[in-house]
């Protein structure tokens, strides 16, 4: 039977972050790096922007070049998938029967896509946008001659796959189920701005709309048939309605979890020896007031592998960082500095009419997260005011573009 000091199961960022910080952490011990995909590690966030457009070839995505985890003495077995874990014995079991023993165990395996549930939802050219697969199959479907294209889903991957996808020259139908996009995660003030955009770039966005049936012969989809009864003719489906955290296996051992597995501040499961990190791990985050949630951001991923490689190095450091995000759409960059969870109140710093604005998230008075839309110096020293953990600040000041955020810490 094969074994590591420490087997790590997923090659995404959080994945290859572990091992990279593991290295740099002086560990000398094996390690092997379990993976889904076929292809060594890469960045996801690129698959809905840059890459689906062309405009970055996959080796511009790779996280390392192939032949670093060579050099660095990583065995990266691809293509191959957890079935099992046996954490009394210390071992994993592969789908394909082969064991593996580990002393420690790092699961950064993130999540599947939240498949549609309606009649036609597997149908060969109804997409996700969450591996290298996917986006490569939407591609495909491109070259051949698709043009017309329904997006389910108003989130970041569906306004993301939108834009590109009306880059390309693609009529684009979003339907979002929800009364706003971006619901979920931003306030009204930013939805609106970024329903207003989809629509002035050409897209036919639908808000609180439900999908019935996607409609096709040979599981090919033509249409997409609406709760209404409405029919909208298309060449392809993509779907971005979130994710279902990639954790059976632990759960199935006796980990603890409801949503994803739990995991303290070191990002310890509830199973000896075993580590959760990125996507799939929930844990009482700092910046939301100790609220125990799963973060799906590149930032989450490898700053808990970072807290994960000094645990097993003897240095144990709680996790605390705080979360940010960013959303590239047409020529407007957005980027997310905190969480906006339970805001009570918020603040426009700018015009939205420029596109160049901030919406910043208060709590009793207190900023808890900034929107920044094509506003960098605001992204950047609002970082600053939140790490601070500035109770109170000027609400004139804060609404002033003109008023630099670092005079308010």
């Amino acid at each position: 039977m094969d074994a590591a000091d420490v087997v790590i199961v997923g090659t995404g960022h959080g994945g290859a972050q572990a091992a990279i910080a593991l290295r740099q952490q002086g560990h000398e011990g094996s390690i092997i790096m379990l993976g889904r995909d076929k292809v060594p590690p890469y960045e996801r966030p690129p698959l809905s922007k840059e890459y689906l457009a062309g405009e970055k070839p996959f080796e511009r995505i790779m996280i390392r070049p192939e032949k670093f985890w060579q050099d660095k003495d990583v065995d990266l077995r691809l293509g191959c998938a957890v079935a099992e874990v046996d954490w009394a014995a210390h071992q994993v079991e592969l789908t394909d029967g082969t064991r593996i023993g580990y002393r420690k165990l790092i699961w950064a395996g993130g999540g599947d896509p939240r498949r549609l549930s309606c009649p036609g939802g597997n149908f060969r050219n109804v997409f996700s946008v969450r591996d290298k697969r996917d986006a490569d199959a939407m591609m495909e479907a491109l070259e051949a001659g698709a043009k017309r294209a329904v997006v389910i889903g108003g989130g970041y991957i569906g306004l993301e796959a939108a834009a590109v996808l009306r880059k390309l020259g693609c009529e684009v139908t979003l339907l979002e189920a929800l009364p706003r996009v971006l619901a979920r995660v931003a306030g009204e003030e930013l939805s609106a701005f970024y329903q207003d955009e989809h629509r002035r770039q050409g897209v036919d966005l639908r808000l609180e709309t439900q999908v019935e049936a996607i409609e096709g012969e040979d599981r090919i989809a033509s249409a997409v048939r609406l709760a209404d009864g409405e029919v909208i003719p298309c060449d392809m489906v993509v779907v971005g309605i979130g994710i279902v955290p990639a954790v059976g296996p632990l759960i199935a051992a006796g980990a603890a979890g409801s949503n994803g597995v739990d995991v303290d501040v070191f990002c310890r499961t509830t199973l000896d020896d075993i580590y959760a990190i990125g996507d799939c791990a929930a844990h009482a985050n700092d910046f939301a007031d100790k609220a125990v949630i799963r973060l799906e951001s590149v930032q989450n991923a490898n700053d808990m592998a970072n807290t994960v490689a000094r645990a097993i190095m003897g240095d144990k450091q709680p996790y605390h960082a705080l979360p940010w995000f960013w959303s590239n759409q047409y020529d407007l960059k957005l980027q997310t500095a905190g969480l906006s969870l339970d805001y009570d109140q918020t603040v426009v710093r700018g015009d939205p009419e420029t596109r160049k604005f901030t919406v910043v998230y208060l709590k009793e008075g207190r900023p808890i997260a900034f929107d920044c839309v094509n506003t960098v110096k605001d992204y950047v020293q609002g970082r600053k005011l939140l790490e601070s953990g500035v109770e109170q600040v000027d609400l004139e000041a804060l609404a002033n573009p003109e008023v630099p955020l670092k005079e308010l810490l």
